[in-house]
């Protein structure tokens, strides 16, 4: 049964009633919470609304949730180039598809450069040169005696070699129209030390000074099936030496004695560690699924860092995959995600578990990392497609003076290719540069570290630039959405967003929540999305400022002044001002009520935050003290 006070001019505190010597007062105790900026400090100027700001990305893809300020030069995930403080804008355009009507549904399974032009080999086991005067492909040139597992360009004896293994062995041209089978087995390349060097499925090594003469070296301490690479990089001492990497870990080559010396990169097993190794820069990066593992060897030590883009919140679920190369450029190191792989193959349903995704239904990606963060390159269009192969060169193109530095790809059965940046460029300033037809960005969800206070947003402010429509060709329009608390879902299972418009002109663009009055949330997140109907312009979003206030939950304090004057309810003055003590001492809440109320309603409980006139001198104990309550 609730307390509850009948009498008037009377209060309940704590289990005792106490007269009081005038009214009550009822006071908002609610502490208005600081308010917060994060971004550009510059454009905060309101007394009680926090701003959040971005206008920088450069710090990649990959963050799903902010915590606080370090996170706000992050996306969760973007189809747009985050290269660029102050300018999101759309990322390289790719060319069309170029297929090869001969091949049918063969996979194009490698891509390789040769004296100036460039090779691709399908899974029907035949070799095709790009034509790069209308971008397309010839005859056949020759077919493998199996399907090609790798391939590499040599300079042997004065004469520049086109190498190709393959579980049969391996094949070489000098001209690409005479090609001569070797039946060594060979299922990865390499070129050291004046030799052509290559590893078999069962770990054996072996070189050759002159193609078609083969000596066995060392042989991997592993079963058969493990190697998944062998290149060349430096060892301890600066050195370049071979390695070959295994689904156990990396062996380092010791020629001296004809050795694979295990090194201190010592893995777990992983179907696909290693796959697509390559030295950029000054490191070895190595990937295991969608993970990424930069090695450097240092004298008497070696450094490992997880770089990959599964670090933080990793990728959304129907973009991850399986990394099946990495390639250097002069800007970034690209990853070539299979988007079909699911990122564990092993046998996970015999055990019950179940892969992040099923095979065969993720998006294949191009990620590029520049040692700050990962972007997007390229996604593809369609779920289910695997992407096969990657080269970078500037061979090829019937464009070279413009368009000459690219990654080529095979995706599924065709092959593609998008221009490539050689420098690090300003959008501002850039020309003769191919921009994709649409481009998304996705923030992380912000809180502001407090999910448990309501937040208002107020008002969001769009800086953009380029932005205008008119002819065909000149429309280019930035639309903006965004979407609350994470929990609103369509039906496919996809956030749920909400339009706030789409922008066709320069400068800054206000939108107000709620018709004015706000929008509360717990959580919000915004979705970018650029569009343009010519390739040579791209909109650009300068910044994205929301203001928004939080507030906490409403709560109550009150003035009581108590008279204790005489006696009251069988307690003496000197009872009721002790018992007042034994109030203030107590560590747990008081209930405090001063209302005739049968619900619990008015029923509080409270802190005593202040006390005054708590004791008089002498023996006299009569007098009036002054509580301040309040609601935690």
């Amino acid at each position: 049964m609730a307390n509850k006070v009948i009498k008037k001019n009377e209060v309940f505190l704590n289990g005792k009633y106490y007269p009081i010597s005038e009214p009550v007062r009822q006071v908002l105790a609610s502490i208005y919470p600081a308010k917060v900026t994060i971004g550009d400090t510059t454009r905060d100027s309101q007394l009680r609304a926090s701003v959040i700001s971005w206008s920088d990305f450069r710090g990649g893809i990959g963050v799903e949730n902010m915590e606080g300020s370090k996170d706000i030069d992050r996306a969760w995930f973007s189809t747009c180039s985050l290269r660029y403080k102050k300018h999101l804008v759309l990322a390289g355009k790719p060319s069309d598809a170029v297929s090869n009507s001969a091949s049918g549904s063969s996979t194009l399974d490698l891509i390789q450069e040769f004296a100036g032009d460039l090779y691709c080999i399908f899974s029907d086991q035949k070799i095709y040169k790009f034509t790069s005067g209308n971008d397309g492909f010839g005859s056949a040139l020759d077919t493998l005696p199996d399907v090609a597992t790798d391939a590499l360009q040599v300079r042997m004896g004065g004469t520049l070699y086109l190498v190709i293994a393959h579980t049969g062995g391996y094949t070489y041209t000098s001209n690409a129209s005479s090609f001569t089978d070797d039946t060594k087995d060979a299922q990865y390349l390499a070129f050291w030390n004046d030799k052509l060097w290559g590893i078999d499925n069962t770990g054996q090594l072996w070189h050759a000074a002159t193609l078609g003469s083969e000596t066995n070296d060392a042989k991997l301490p592993l079963p058969s099936d493990q190697v998944t690479d062998l290149f060349v990089a430096r060892n301890a001492s600066g050195n370049p030496i071979l390695y070959a990497m295994t689904k156990q870990g990396l062996y380092a080559h010791d020629a001296t004695n004809s050795l694979w010396v295990e090194t201190q990169l010592a893995l777990p097993f992983h179907k696909e560690n290693g796959k697509g190794s390559t030295r950029w820069r000054d490191s070895v990066y190595i990937p295991a699924g969608l993970g990424i593992y930069k090695y450097i060897n240092g004298s008497n030590s070696a450094v490992v860092t997880i770089v990959g883009p599964d670090r933080d919140d990793g990728l959304p679920s129907d973009y991850r995959g399986t990394i099946k190369g990495l390639l250097g450029t002069h800007n970034d190191l690209l990853a070539l995600v299979d988007g079909t792989l699911a990122p564990d193959t092993r046998d996970l349903y015999a055990s019950g578990e179940e892969n992040v995704i099923p095979d065969s239904t993720g998006y294949s990606t191009i990620l590029g990392y520049n040692e700050t963060g990962w972007e997007v390159k390229w996604a593809a269009p369609a779920a289910g497609k695997k992407i096969t192969a990657g080269y970078v060169t500037d061979v090829g193109s019937a464009l070279a003076t413009t368009e000459g530095y690219r990654i080529y790809w095979g995706y599924d059965t065709d092959l593609y290719w998008m221009q490539l940046h050689s420098d690090v460029t300003n959008p501002n300033q850039i020309v003769n540069y191919r921009y994709a037809s649409s481009g998304v960005l996705e923030t992380p969800w912000y809180n502001a570290d407090q999910s448990e206070v309501d937040k208002l947003a107020l008002k969001l402010k769009v800086e953009t630039e380029d932005c205008s429509t008119g002819a065909t060709g000149e429309n280019q329009n930035i639309k903006v959405e965004y979407a609350i608390d994470g929990k609103e879902k369509n039906n496919d299972g996809t956030t749920a967003y909400t339009t706030m418009g789409t922008i066709t002109s320069d400068g800054t663009t206000p939108y107000t929540f709620g018709s004015g009055v706000g929008t509360t949330f717990r959580s919000i997140k915004f979705k970018i999305t650029l569009t343009s109907d010519g390739d040579t312009k791209s909109p650009d979003l300068l910044s994205l400022t929301l203001e928004w206030r939080k507030k906490l939950e409403t709560k109550f304090g009150w003035s009581v002044n108590l008279d204790l004057s005489k006696g009251y309810k069988g307690n003496s003055p000197k009872a009721m001002r002790s018992n007042i003590l034994t109030a203030i001492q107590t560590n747990t809440l008081l209930e405090f009520t001063y209302k005739d109320d049968s619900t619990t309603d008015r029923n509080y409980y409270v802190d005593i935050i202040q006390a005054q006139g708590l004791d008089h001198t002498a023996y006299d104990e009569r007098g009036n003290t002054t509580l301040v309550l309040a609601e935690p």
